[in-house]
């Protein structure tokens, strides 16, 4: 079992940049995809970002591609996301989750055991 935490949210301008972690407790986390989600207020929570165990695979929906990157440093099990060029639209609570599945890059809500709390991102325009 893990536990995950996330950090780095906060208050940014349009076109600026934050860096969010995921840390997460226990052992081998490199045995475990992650994924990072994100909640707009009034909407479903969306996929965002997801990368493989080792990190060696990503994927990213369409609307971050390009200014959002993921990557993980095994070492201190923790996951990041790079959120650059950010836009009002990026708003939402951003969560992260994951999977012993660690060859995959999973996409879907339901296909993550574990969740971390959340940490709220806010663009003004």
């Amino acid at each position: 079992q893990v536990q995950l935490v996330e950090s780095g949210g906060g208050l940014v301008q349009a076109g600026g940049s934050l860096r969010l972690s995921c840390v997460a407790s226990g052992r081998a986390f490199s045995r475990y995809a992650v994924g990072w989600f994100r909640q707009a207020p009034g909407k479903e929570r969306e996929f965002a970002a997801a990368i493989t165990g080792s990190g060696s695979g990503t994927t990213y929906v369409d609307s971050v591609r390009g200014r959002f990157t993921i990557s993980r440093d095994n070492a201190k099990n923790t996951v990041y996301l790079q959120m650059n060029s950010l836009k009002p639209e990026d708003t939402a609570i951003y969560s992260c989750a994951a999977d012993q599945s660690f060859a995959s890059i999973l996409k879907g809500q339901m296909e993550y055991d574990y969740w971390g709390q959340g940490t709220q991102v806010t663009v003004s325009s």
